[in-house]
């Protein structure tokens, strides 16, 4: 019963990860359908039941847009502990400011980056240009359903078959 079941919003968007026995009540109400099964079933008193491990509601719910908040931890996770100057990977990073903010730069998503301790000090309170120095990538705002699946929640995307289910991180 300490499964977890991934819950689809009416439009098969992730919408709540929840235990088996509350994807279970779901279904047998007929609030949900299954989608996908594990191997090893539900043993009742008197029967046996398939085992759920993605259900679909069968009615949609409205809920506000997740928003991932701009954290070191979540500019680590973007960037995959990777500075985004020379490429070294790492779990000793820093967190750049793309413009300095004695120069006005914001502490927002699309002006922080993971760096290593070698490329921040050579960048120092210079803007890559004057530093002489590329972005590898450009950063951006990471996808909400990126975040919340594989990162917030620690899934690798293919637990229990739900990779058709989740979003590929961009």
């Amino acid at each position: 019963m300490n499964s977890r079941v991934l819950v689809l919003n009416q439009n098969y968007e992730p919408l709540n990860i929840c235990n088996v026995r509350r994807a279970f009540v779901l279904v047998f109400r007929g609030k949900a359908e299954v989608l996908e099964l594990l191997a090893e079933p539900l043993v009742g008193v008197s029967q046996v039941y398939p085992r759920p491990s993605v259900i679909k509601l069968m009615y949609m719910v409205k809920r506000p847009r997740l928003m991932v908040r701009l954290s070191r931890r979540e500019v680590f996770l973007r960037d995959n502990y990777t500075c985004q100057y020379c490429g070294y990977e790492s779990r000793d990073m820093t967190v750049d400011h793309v413009v300095p903010r004695q120069r006005g730069g914001r502490h927002t998503w699309d002006n922080v980056v993971t760096a290593c301790r070698r490329c921040n000090h050579r960048k120092g309170a210079r803007t890559p240009a004057d530093a002489h120095m590329n972005l590898i990538r450009q950063p951006r705002r990471p996808s909400p359903l990126h975040y919340f699946w594989w990162q917030q929640q620690g899934l690798n995307g293919a637990a229990n078959g739900w990779r058709k289910f989740l979003p590929e991180p961009k």
